[in-house]
């Protein structure tokens, strides 16, 4: 498949957000893996986008395709799914139908993992026909308005989460640092403080509270130095002082991290020779 593969590691840290129901969870969860063949914790680890499974690429309206849906998701136990450009923005829902439908694949098979489906959201849930679109974060960073940041991070989960969305891409917590960039309209700009203040905002209105049927998980990305890649190119790879890397690129993941973000995805190029 002309798969993107994303590696997306869960943020683990102690704090008093985990409850006795969420020990019960790991505990089940440890149990699953230990059941897990090889095989399965690859397709666990393994991303595609949408339009692969579609039953003719570019189509409208999107249809997913049975035959190419049971062979990614039964066959080679895929455990994620992600939004692409290339799907144009569906009612709500439409959405729940493509949901409901990969779902319903994944309890056929051996373990009934359930599949996690993502949204890149980053500033309102842009895939949803009618849905409310905000500035682009680097624009919503100039107000310097956390109150703001937040409440337009809780419209974006209440209309992720009405496709039946509950993953979004968000918050892009890299510095705006590398003017050949093409991507700096989604950051927080270039400053560490404010960037770690703004997405602290985002995590909060994405995810307080979860279990809330209104909220969503928030991804931190993309762990670390992805926006001052050498040549100035996406997804390239990028050569950064450890104490720049310290300094000014950690802190805002720190912040994310602290502020309860649940996963993170991390850098596809290589920072410092390292992958």
């Amino acid at each position: 498949m002309k798969a993107a593969i994303f590696f997306c590691v869960l943020s683990l840290y102690n704090n008093q957000l985990f409850s006795q129901k969420k020990t019960q969870n790991e505990i089940r969860i440890d149990e699953l893996i230990q059941k897990m063949t090889i095989e399965e914790k690859v397709g666990q680890m393994a991303q595609i986008t949408l339009d692969v499974l579609g039953v003719k690429d570019g189509a409208e309206p999107f249809v997913l395709d049975p035959v190419k849906v049971q062979d990614a998701v039964v066959k080679y136990k895929l455990g994620s799914v992600l939004n692409t450009s290339n799907n144009k923005a569906m009612t709500a829902t439409a959405w729940n139908e493509v949901v409901k439908n990969l779902q319903t694949n994944s309890s056929n098979t051996r373990l009934k993992i359930p599949l996690i489906y993502g949204f890149d959201a980053i500033h309102g849930a842009t895939y949803v026909d009618g849905a409310t679109f905000f500035p682009q974060p680097i624009a919503q960073a100039a107000t310097w308005n956390r109150q703001l940041v937040h409440k337009a991070a809780e419209v974006t989960a209440y209309e992720c989460k009405s496709t039946g969305v509950a993953w979004n891409f968000s918050p892009v917590l890299d510095l705006g640092v590398n003017p050949c960039w093409p991507r700096i309209w989604e950051t927080f700009g270039e400053d560490p403080y404010l960037t770690s203040q703004m997405g602290m905002q985002v995590i909060d209105g994405y995810q307080n509270s979860l279990g809330n049927k209104n909220k969503i998980l928030a991804c931190l990305k993309h762990y670390l130095g992805y926006s001052d890649p050498k040549n100035g190119k996406d997804r390239t790879n990028a050569w950064i002082p450890e104490n720049y890397l310290r300094e000014y690129h950690l802190p805002s993941f720190k912040a994310g991290i602290k502020a309860g973000a649940r996963t993170v995805m991390v850098n596809s190029g290589m920072i410092n020779g390292i992958p």
